[in-house]
């Protein structure tokens, strides 16, 4: 392979194999040969059948000349006798050229014909050389004419095949060097009419970049008329184009999906922000409640079961406050539902204020009733803080004519200290707060009962 076939496999290692890679000029030249060669043999066969044919009929001709020149002579000589004349004249015919057995048939009446006969082939025999047979006939006076003899006249056959091989041979190499000289001008016009165009072409191809495609074939030629590779470089150079514009839309295109993607992203951020703040808001309106703004009976469940696990794993105290506010119904129908939700988001409030440490959980358990869970406090503690939440609902002063125990809101509180040796689950220990809060009740409410 050339320099430029090496250099283009190694900028494209699967565009040809260096072992099965061939010249269509050669391949052209080759295919021209065995055409020639094919061609060659017909014509050399034709040709040569032909100069047989043309040899057989001069040698006939030639022939046919001696029978003429001799023919006289012989009838004389042996109208006349003259064995010596005789024998010269057929020595004479059967030294010529073309002749190759000369026989010499002489009739007398009365007596058995006496033949006499040369022959060159020194007794071989062959049926390819022409044969001419002659009567002779002697004219002793005018107008009388008599047959003498026969005369038979055989070409040479190796005269014949000697003229047809010389002329075969000379057909041979004519053709030959037609042929040769042929396949050498076939491949010349191909080569600069075809084969450094279609290198130039695969130069450019094996050039081409995404940067280079607007750079257009043009082959290196003067043409009057359109031809096969005008349209190749014409396709070439459409399809470049065609190529071009499409990178160019396929950029374009690429730029606005970016930018299309970096504003979805912008906005499924924006929307991610604002879908966890909703959750959050979510999550917080299902833990509390939409009233009070406390944790709701949902939040209280989930975290009791884990504080009741903690002190009893690890042997701390832990106290639940019940708490519902006294004559809340006459309070409602007294003031209304709405002073009555006004109520009871003061009392949450005052809840939120007294219980307020980590750790401590104020709900609202429903209507009127809310619950404190006080881990690692005692009762005695619990008690303590019992009695600060009654002084600062006290505080607030908040009106309720139609109580019989005071003329403001006041609460009942139950207060339970867990017993690990009889309770094996938080709801024990919230119905011993709930059964101190009736108790609270019973006893006459706006007290603190253990």
């Amino acid at each position: 392979m050339t320099q430029e076939h090496r250099a283009a496999a190694s900028r494209n290692p699967q565009a040809l194999d260096t072992g099965t890679f061939s010249f269509l000029g050669r391949r052209l030249v080759l295919a021209t040969l065995v055409f020639c060669l094919l061609f060659t043999l017909t014509m050399v066969t034709l040709r040569t059948w032909l100069a047989w044919e043309n040899n057989l009929g001069e040698m006939k001709a030639e022939l046919a000349l001696i029978d003429q020149v001799f023919q006289n002579t012989l009838s004389e000589a042996i109208w006349e006798m003259d064995r010596e004349s005789l024998g010269k004249q057929l020595a004479s015919v059967a030294q010529a050229a073309p002749v190759g057995r000369v026989a010499l048939k002489v009739l007398r009446p009365g007596q058995s014909p006496e033949i006499i006969e040369l022959d060159r082939y020194a007794g071989r025999t062959t049926d390819v050389a022409p044969v001419l047979h002659r009567q002779l006939v002697a004219e002793p006076y005018a107008g009388a004419h008599e047959t003498v003899g026969e005369l038979t006249i055989e070409g040479d056959a190796d005269l014949l095949w000697t003229r047809l091989w010389g002329e075969a041979f000379s057909i041979f190499i004519t053709q030959i060097v037609q042929s040769l000289l042929l396949a050498g001008l076939i491949m010349t016009v191909f080569n600069r009419l075809v084969t450094v165009h279609v290198k130039h072409i695969a130069r450019h191809l094996g050039e081409l970049v995404p940067q280079t495609l607007n750079r257009h074939l043009t082959l290196q030629r003067s043409v009057r008329h359109q031809d096969e590779l005008s349209l190749l470089e014409s396709q070439v150079n459409g399809l470049q184009d065609s190529l071009h514009a499409h990178l160019e839309r396929q950029r374009r295109d690429e730029l606005a999906m970016a930018a299309s993607r970096d504003q979805l992203a912008e906005l499924v951020e924006a929307r991610t922000a604002q879908l966890m703040q909703a959750n959050l808001s979510l999550e917080a309106l299902s833990r509390h409640d939409a009233l009070t703004g406390l944790a709701n009976r949902r939040h209280f469940d989930e975290l009791k079961e884990v504080e009741f696990r903690r002190a009893i794993r690890h042997g701390t105290p832990l106290t639940v406050l019940m708490c519902d506010v006294d004559f809340f119904k006459l309070y409602n129908d007294t003031y209304g539902h709405m002073m009555g939700d006004e109520c009871l988001k003061q009392v949450a409030e005052t809840l939120r204020g007294a219980f307020g440490r980590s750790g401590e959980l104020a709900a609202r358990l429903g209507g009127e009733e809310f619950v404190v869970v006080l881990p690692n406090v005692d009762a005695s503690q619990a008690s303590d803080a019992a009695e600060r939440l009654r002084a600062r609902l006290a505080e607030r002063a908040l009106p309720h004519i139609a109580s019989s125990i005071s003329p403001f809101v006041t609460v009942s509180i139950g207060v339970a200290e867990l017993d690990p040796e009889s309770m094996d689950h938080f709801d024990l220990l919230l119905q011993r707060a709930d059964q101190a809060l009736y108790r609270a009740k019973r006893q006459g409410r706006d007290r603190v009962a253990f």
